[in-house]
């Protein structure tokens, strides 16, 4: 596939209500999306990287200098997604503006051969249950009223941010609130040391799905040692970079669980990579979110409808951040999203919408 040329364009996304975690706030969502032009149709991909360095060491400004300097100049003349990777490898890191232009290159070229997203990668479902990230709250009151209008919505697993004086109150609360049934779990997104281990090991009573990435993003070893501490399932999220990580991480029995970040891990092939890898280990995963606009959220969709997705994932409905979509919303149907069907991610950006949230836009000629 010949590209002829790539589009940066940042937006600018207000979200409905501040999103607060252990490490920040974010009440905006800075994205910047690639659209890869070819003779023969057009691609989009959507980078997940945030305003500032603090889930990653990755940000927006660095990840649109990285693509303009060194990763978009690498292309081939002829490329298709899985030339992409191969052209980018010598550049060390990364992942989250590698993703970006291998998704785009790859939806442009599944739209010119019709094919959508989802049958690329094995999707063997049609719709996909969605879950919802609660953010940390002010009161247990404020977050009791916000986990039961998610519950009235029909969103079918709740997860709780925490961090150190945030964790084991909230939990109890909700818990006592809503009952057992209510699928459960937290994300510390690294907020604690292993010396935390007795103090994490009182959320085991609440009987949670897991405890998502409670140590440092960097310490698969430490991981290791809390699941031998505690008897809530471990999920990793940060500390999964690629499928080697992955690997890694079994073999130590550092987690039972992977949250799978296509943006995280370098793009979607990889992403398809973890999940193989996984489920032959017998090890559950999950489609996370960073927050994504439609465009990335139709990819996320047709990833978590592969058949070792067995916990329901991040993708909430579009109205769970934004009160306008870039794309055409999704919408909750009895606690699922539905896969998109069309070519590439199956959906498009709606003009009028993305020229009003557009910051600015950079033309690369290739």
């Amino acid at each position: 596939m010949r590209i002829t040329g790539i589009e940066l364009r940042r937006v600018a996304m207000p979200l409905v209500a501040p999103f607060r975690t252990s490490f920040g706030t974010e009440t905006e969502r800075d994205v910047l999306l690639l659209r890869v032009v070819t003779p023969e149709a057009e691609g989009w991909g959507e980078c997940v990287a945030m305003s500032d360095p603090l889930y990653s060491p990755e940000y927006v400004d660095a990840a649109a200098d990285v693509l303009r300097r060194f990763l978009i100049p690498a292309l081939p003349g002829h490329v298709d997604a899985h030339g992409v990777g191969r052209a980018l490898e010598p550049f060390k890191g990364h992942r989250m503006a590698k993703a970006a232009l291998e998704s785009a290159v790859l939806d442009a070229e599944l739209r010119a051969a019709g094919r959508s997203m989802a049958s690329f990668l094995g999707a063997t479902a049609d719709r996909v249950p969605a879950g919802v990230s609660v953010g940390i709250m002010d009161s247990v009151p404020e977050l009791l009223d916000t986990v039961a209008g998610y519950l009235d919505e029909g969103y079918l697993r709740i997860k709780l941010k925490i961090q150190p004086g945030w964790d084991v109150a909230p939990v109890r609360a909700v818990r006592e609130r809503f009952g057992d049934d209510v699928p459960l779990q937290v994300d510390a997104n690294a907020a604690y040391t292993l010396g935390d281990a007795a103090h994490l090991a009182r959320l085991d009573e609440f009987g949670l799905l897991l405890i998502e990435q409670p140590l440092a993003h960097d310490d698969i070893v430490q991981h290791a040692r809390l699941a031998r501490k505690i008897t809530t399932a471990i999920c990793l999220d940060e500390s999964i970079e690629s499928a080697a990580h992955a690997a890694a991480a079994i073999s130590l029995d550092a987690c039972s669980v992977v949250n799978v970040k296509p943006g995280r891990v370098g793009g979607y092939l990889e992403a398809r990579r973890i999940h193989d890898l996984c489920r032959a280990h017998g090890i559950a995963v999950w489609c996370g979110g960073m927050l994504e606009t439609g465009i990335g959220r139709a990819a996320n969709v047709a990833l978590a409808a592969l058949p070792g997705f067995t916990l329901p994932g991040d993708t909430s409905a579009s109205r769970r951040y934004f009160t306008t979509d870039l794309t055409e919303p999704f919408e909750l149907r009895e606690g699922h999203l539905d896969v998109p069907v069309g070519p590439g991610i199956g959906v498009e950006p709606i003009p009028a919408v993305l020229d009003r949230v557009t910051v600015s836009t950079e033309w690369i000629t290739l």
